[in-house]
């Protein structure tokens, strides 16, 4: 390749649903972009997914070309009502095969890179009539149904945990190797006087942000509603909530005493200020999926996890008590844990700023900040990027 010459690279990307399959993608995507101009290379993307997932979204917020596929999936405990759309799914599923692979066979792209859902199995299947490299990713600790189809033919499999690998079908185990989970790394550059200015809170008092995640969660919200004025006795509170609990957290703001009300700041959702709150808090009380455990680690914060149970293969208790036991965050792991339980752990965690300086060592160790870097090149390298390595 000249010096000072560009060649074309091709790359489609397919995976979506929830922002923990959808955000690694677009991460990926950025760092694929960066490293390929690095070698030579204008990248060309193109996400296929469905109309009414988040990636459909994040796609055209971030100006990257969509194309939506028809998909289902296979409820494998179903009740009545889901057996019925079960039914459905089973005419959608052929109808998205055949979709993908008349995107893929006019795209032609050079690497396929997976990220979880399952629309990925349509796009993973053209990948293989194509005899397109495809580079599977999977957040969690167990394989979920779609990528236990794609890992018996993808052409590498990146993970984030290495537990993962005996999950992995023996044939597919020589294939795979650990990356960790891409974090999207605005994160990692927050601004803790920002984050506590811009929604007015003091920097003598303690900082706790509260997230249930982007549609907020109501044991969450309501955990944190029933301990409020004991916590805010202790601490500040930035409260995102969700959009549909908006209006009754206001309410119960505002019936706070006058002493305490200044202290919490229920929100919908925090957007691009999120690294500048992560930054400034000094505990966060969180779900743990496996986005916001990446999150958490990579920027090292101490935290409480209240996993969702029961979630996929108990996924987000497992992750909570690997990071109970690793000494990075406290966890509430019983399900319906009582608020004074969460009340107990932030008590211990706010009364004790070397407690907090030693779990936030111990998360950060967990951290892989250069998993996006890893994942991209492992996509690279599968691309045929000379001298990638």
């Amino acid at each position: 390749m000249n010096a000072g010459s560009r060649q074309p690279l091709r790359m489609l990307v397919t995976g979506g649903g929830t922002g923990g399959h959808t955000y690694p993608a677009l991460t990926t995507v950025a760092t694929v972009r960066e490293q390929a101009a690095a070698h030579g290379y204008d990248l060309d993307v193109l996400w296929v997914g469905t109309a009414s997932g988040l990636e459909a979204r994040v796609a055209a917020e971030n100006g990257i070309p969509f194309r939506a596929i028809k998909t289902g999936k296979l409820r494998r405990s179903p009740n009545p009502r889901e057996l019925l759309a079960n039914l459905a799914d089973m005419f959608r599923i052929p109808v998205g095969i055949l979709q993908a692979f008349g995107i893929a066979a006019r795209y032609r792209p050079d690497v396929v890179l997976s990220t979880g859902g399952y629309v990925c199995v349509p796009l993973g299947l053209a990948s293989r009539m194509l005899r397109r490299p495809l580079v599977m990713h999977e957040q969690i600790t167990a394989l979920g149904l779609a990528n236990r189809i794609l890992a018996r033919f993808a052409t590498r499999i990146a993970l984030t945990h290495p537990s993962s690998v005996e999950h992995l079908p023996a044939p597919a185990r020589e294939r795979a190797a650990v990356t960790g989970n891409p974090v999207r790394p605005h994160l990692l550059r927050g601004n803790a006087p920002s984050g506590r200015w811009h929604f007015g809170f003091s920097p003598e008092v303690p900082l706790v942000y509260v997230t249930g995640g982007a549609q907020g969660s109501r044991q969450i919200n309501t955990l944190i509603e029933g301990i409020l004025p004991s916590l805010l006795e202790r601490a500040q509170v930035l409260h995102q909530c969700g959009p549909d609990w908006i209006d009754q957290l206001t309410r119960t703001a505002e019936g706070l005493p006058e002493h305490l009300r200044e202290r919490y700041r229920p929100v919908p959702y925090v957007g691009e200020e999120l690294a500048d709150v992560l930054a400034a808090a000094d505990v966060v009380v969180s779900r743990s999926g496996a986005g916001a455990v990446a999150e958490l680690t990579a920027v090292g914060k101490p935290s409480v996890l209240v996993p969702l149970v029961p979630s996929a293969g108990d996924e987000q208790r497992q992750n909570a008590r690997y990071l109970a036991e690793s000494g990075a965050a406290r966890a509430l792991l019983e399900n319906g844990p009582e608020p004074e339980l969460l009340l107990a752990e932030l008590d211990a965690l706010l009364a004790d700023p070397r407690l907090r300086a030693d779990m936030s060592k111990a998360a950060k160790s967990l951290g892989r900040v250069d998993a996006a870097g890893a994942l991209a090149g492992m996509v690279l390298e599968e691309a045929g990027v000379f001298g990638f390595r």
